[in-house]
């Protein structure tokens, strides 16, 4: 694409990676910034959140994605041509959602980051004995998610999300920009306001990747051993740690 075609349609070009420059931004200038386009952005489409989010943040800005869909990567990928695209590898997802993440990184101009635990499956078995999942997810979850995500983020002031306002009772309230006070970043919420049937809307106009297992009764996805299909009725997170007091895995607090 030329710079003048770029510029027509007001895209923000992203350098390599390895451009990166050091942060900025102390965590209370970037729980300002946060506090002031979560009130300002609030009702903005989706596209401006995340024009705001690349203009602010440029190479310290990145997209996470589960792989359900491939949405919220390609509609900052429209703003923002080879913005880095963080996926977290657990080693126990679906073959149906490696699918999805193939595709992104095949069909989109996205710069996908896969991020893996710092141990394989086998070597968390030897170490704490083999189906932690089944006895503790919450430490599962806190290896093979938590840390590679914190570990991740080292590079960017600010990460979106793809979640909804819509999924749960716990993301009723989610803002389109807040401030992860934890990790000490901007977290961005794009699609925070839109539907299920906004989703599908989007997903048909642009023909996006959709996880396959959606069709086969699955509401929310995750690692195989903590998801099964729900039925009707039930809420479209129920499905993730069935057996457990859990609906997150620790990436969203």
């Amino acid at each position: 694409m030329s710079p003048v075609l770029a510029a027509d349609l007001n895209l923000i070009r992203l350098g390599p990676a390895a451009d990166r420059p050091p942060t900025r931004r102390s965590p209370a200038e970037l729980r300002a910034l946060a506090e002031r386009a979560g009130r300002e952005l609030d009702g903005a489409p989706a596209e401006e959140v995340a024009r705001w989010a690349v203009r602010t943040f440029g190479d310290r800005f990145c997209v996470t994605s589960s792989m359900a869909d491939g949405v919220l990567a390609h509609l900052v990928s429209r703003v923002a041509p080879g913005v880095d695209v963080v996926f977290l590898d657990t080693g126990l997802h679906f073959p149906e959602t490696l699918r999805v993440r193939d595709q992104v990184a095949a069909t989109m101009p996205v710069n996908l980051r896969s991020i893996r635990p710092r141990m394989t499956v086998g070597q968390q078995d030897g170490e704490f004995g083999p189906r932690l999942f089944n006895r503790a997810p919450d430490e599962c979850c806190a290896l093979r998610k938590v840390e590679p995500l914190e570990r991740a983020l080292g590079d960017y002031d600010a990460w979106a999300a793809g979640l909804r306002r819509d999924e749960s009772p716990t993301r009723a309230n989610t803002p389109v920009v807040g401030f992860d006070a934890r990790r000490g970043r901007v977290k961005v919420n794009p699609i925070a306001a839109w539907t299920q049937a906004d989703v599908d809307a989007y997903v048909s106009r642009w023909n996006i990747p959709v996880n396959e297992l959606f069709k086969q009764g699955y509401t929310s996805i995750g690692c195989w051993p903590c998801t099964r299909r729900t039925t009707a009725g039930e809420d479209p997170r129920a499905g993730r740690w069935a057996m457990f007091e859990k609906t997150e895995c620790g990436l969203h607090v």
